[in-house]
């Protein structure tokens, strides 16, 4: 065992024997009422908006727009907390918009609930975080990171690495608004528009509506991303109390060509490797045979334009709170949410195939339409994701006196999740007829010989999480000792439907010809249903034993159902879910200027799902593989040594071993036993300074990430990297308030390094396959001017 694991299980475990654990912090209504109340220490922003003083029982991380706005405009939300410890985001472009991954103690985005205002934003069948569809940066207030665990009301069934919750930018009592307009390299160029109404009307409602547009080339390869964004809020406050009702809106279109990512060996050789920038398609002929899947046309696989990444995604999120008689207090948060996307992707099919004929006795069908059945025609076919979601938080508090507190909290979160593949035709060009495919109310269906249509998955789920949760928070000793007890009862089902043939490989297989000549093909099954439920204990305790220091320690449990994908890929296997116990040891201190925070913690990962070969079935399907031990210590500060100079450090420090190992086929077994999560580096630093001379603000930032494995028995690994950025922005509130000019560059040195990893389970050997990386952006420049009114 290394000395961090022993550091963190032997502090943890002696301080916590018997507990169980504190809710993490995020912002819902009812968790921002009870923390404006129970919480009484100074929430003071540090180091330029990077950092908050907080008295919560748990590890926690928080930035500002003060922070903010001091980054590329535009940028993604996750891209902006890079700095805080125990996290590490790898951005797949410098402004934001092709996504990228996210990692919190080791575990991925799937395992890691992001919210806004307290709505869930993960997938409801994955629980994938798209980080290229969240709010626009000028419009978050705040962003707070919570590793390890989640807050008791959270709308969350996947949550085992901890929650990123941000909160949208407050309505204003004054009339008022901005213009801002950026441009940088390749190409970019961005504007948003923002206008706060004030107060109107005769019960002060206050309202803000913006909206932006931007564009820019891949900094490789062919192709554009577009993004198109409209935001509205309305406020209105109730009585004297706090009271209020909020509703927003959100609306998101992305139209994104996405980057080509690269093995290690290909990137040496060509490190702008990337898709390719034209399709030759074959002139269609009577009476001759064309293959598309053939050279010299095979080159279409890898077209930019068949590589797309579209999205439309919406939501109206509402908050509300209300004052009830003997010390209760109500709050009330429903939400919809809209999705419709998909990653692209391209196939060859024989006019001939069964799957064309169905249950016609035709020959075939002519897709290109040279009067002919002879031709393999390449087809535009999208797995298109379609979600409408339902949500509700609220919140019943009870104010027992100024010192102890009671809530009891109703989380519903209904999502109706349609996953489809319909094809679609190419132009000349390789172009798609319709990003959307054959999505109805999109691009034109690629029909069979019998009238029904190709398709290459159709399914149709339900998720369902109800969840009832219990807190009690309490002072004691004059307000130096505080206690927070919760439970969390998620309730989580998944409703399966599956219209297809599913192969054995795990490929739906969707065609309407006579069941009897699908061979080797699982049925199609409808109206399965999988059900999950836990009870999640969470207990958090801290005391201040003298003036500006504060000792804290929690026990978490968390849960993470099954994902969709994991339930269709064979049948309905029989996974159990995800479960983590987290113990956390930590001390803050604050003396004038300074403030910093250090916590050392251990997570136990049991019931691990990976695809593992099974021996009897003699195919891989999805099973729990064993537990994985995790341990760590990171560290926070800031400081202002002289005045207008802000300081903040953070580093990361993280050991795991996984249990056991895994087989995925017949004659290979993967060696994880002792092995050490992917992507997950053992150390990471990270920095900013900030100085104000004047007019002028002058920021550097700096990230080191460590050495990271890209495959689960560790046979390949990708070296660290060091990238820096700078800002500087001149002030002109002089003239005019709120205005100034701004110029962004990052990735100051032009580092070129590996960053996002697609793991594998190993490099080399018996079924090896070399794990592909996400390209590191260059050097890039950006300015902006803001003008406020």
């Amino acid at each position: 065992m290394s000395l961090i694991k022993k550091l963190a299980a032997g502090a943890a475990m002696t301080t916590l024997a018997g507990m169980a654990a504190s809710a993490a912090w995020a912002q819902s209504t009812g968790t921002a009422a009870v923390e404006e109340v129970v919480i009484t220490a100074q929430q003071n922003v540090e180091a330029g908006g990077l950092i908050k003083r907080v008295e919560v029982p748990k590890s926690r991380a928080t930035l500002t727009q003060e922070f903010i706005t001091t980054q590329s405009a535009g940028q993604s939300a996750l891209q902006l907390v890079n700095l805080l410890p125990g996290l590490n985001f790898t951005n797949n472009d410098p402004y934001g918009s092709s996504g990228g991954n996210v990692r919190i103690r080791g575990f991925d985005n799937n395992r890691i609930s992001l919210t806004q205002d307290g709505m869930p934003l993960n997938d409801t069948g994955n629980y994938a975080i798209f980080s290229n569809q969240q709010l626009d940066s000028d419009l978050i207030d705040t962003i707070s990171v919570n590793q390890g665990t989640t807050d008791v009301d959270s709308p969350t069934a996947s949550a085992t690495g901890g929650t990123i919750n941000y909160t949208s930018r407050a309505t204003q009592s004054e009339f008022g608004g901005f213009l801002q307009g950026s441009v940088g390299d390749f190409s970019y160029g961005r504007v948003i528009g923002l206008l706060d109404t004030g107060k109107i009307g005769p019960w002060g409602t206050m309202a803000w509506v913006a909206a932006s547009y931007q564009k820019y080339d891949k900094f490789k390869g062919s192709g554009e991303l577009e993004k198109k964004q409209f935001n509205a809020r309305v406020y209105q406050p109730i009585g004297e109390n706090g009271d209020f009702i909020s509703v927003a809106a959100h609306y998101n279109e992305n139209r994104n060509a996405f980057y080509r990512n690269p093995t290690k060996a290909q990137y040496a050789a060509d490190r702008f490797f990337e898709n390719d920038a034209t399709c030759a398609r074959p002139t269609a002929g009577a009476g001759t045979v064309q293959n598309e899947g053939s050279a010299p046309f095979s080159n279409c696989t890898n077209y930019f334009n068949l590589r797309v990444n579209p999205s439309n995604t919406g939501n109206i999120r509402g908050q509300s709170k209300f004052t009830l008689p003997y010390g209760l207090t109500l709050t009330v948060d429903p939400s919809f949410q809209y999705v419709l996307a998909n990653g692209g992707g391209t196939t060859v099919l024989s006019e001939t195939s069964a799957q064309l004929r169905g249950s016609s006795a035709a020959a075939g069908v002519d897709l290109n339409g040279d009067g002919d059945v002879l031709d393999s025609v390449r087809l535009y076919s999208p797995n298109t994701t379609n979600t409408r979601r339902y949500g509700l938080t609220s919140s019943l508090i009870w104010d027992l006196n100024a010192d102890h507190r009671l809530r009891a909290a109703y989380t519903l979160d209904y999502g109706k999740h349609r996953q489809t593949g319909e094809f679609t035709f190419l132009d000349a060009a390789g172009k798609p007829a319709d990003v959307f495919g054959g999505k109805d109310g999109n691009g034109p269906k690629v029909r069979t010989a019998d009238g029904s249509w190709i398709r290459q998955r159709d399914r149709y789920s339900v998720a369902q999480l109800q969840q009832l949760a219990l807190e009690y928070r309490g002072l004691f000793i004059d307000q130096r000792l505080g206690l927070n007890v919760g439970v969390r009862l998620p309730y989580f089902t998944r409703e399966l439907n599956n219209y297809c043939y599913t192969q054995p490989n795990g490929f739906a297989y969707c065609s309407t010809q006579p069941p009897a000549t699908v061979i080797g093909n699982i049925p199609p099954f409808q109206g399965a249903e999988k059900k999950y439920d836990d009870v999640l204990p969470n207990v958090g305790i801290w005391f201040r034993p003298w003036e500006g220091s504060q000792i804290y320690a929690s026990y978490a449990a968390g849960l993470s159902a099954p994902r969709t994908d994991n339930l269709y890929s064979f049948s309905i296997p029989n996974i159990q879910p995800e479960t983590t116990d987290t113990y956390e040891l930590g001390y803050r201190y604050r003396k004038g200027s300074f403030y910093g925070q250090a916590v050392v913690w251990s997570t136990k990962f049991q019931n691990r799902i990976v695809s593992s070969y099974d021996q009897d079935l003699g195919i891989n399907i999805d099973r729990n593989v064993g537990e994985v031990d995790l341990s760590g210590v990171e560290l926070q500060a800031s400081w202002e040594p002289v005045r207008n100079l802000n300081l903040y450090a953070s580093a990361s420090f993280i050991d795991s071993e996984i249990a056991d190992n895994f087989r995925i086929s017949p004659t290979q077994t993967v060696l994880t036993s002792g092995k050490s999560f992917v992507e997950t580096p053992e150390s990471q630093y990270a920095g900013r300074a900030q100085y104000e001379i004047g007019p002028f603000t002058m920021g550097l930032s700096g990230k080191y990430v460590g050495d990271r494995f890209s495959t689960d028995n560790n046979d390949e690994s990708v070296a660290g990297y060091t990238v820096l950025d700078a800002d500087l922005r001149m002030s002109l509130d002089e003239w005019l308030k709120g205005t100034y000019v701004q110029f962004n560059v990052t990735n100051i040195f032009d580092e070129r390094y590996l960053a996002g990893i697609s793991s594998t389970p190993n490099a080399t050997g018996v079924g090896g396959r070399a794990p592909t990386y996400t390209v590191g952006a260059p050097r890039t420049v950006q300015a902006t001017i803001r003008a406020a009114f």
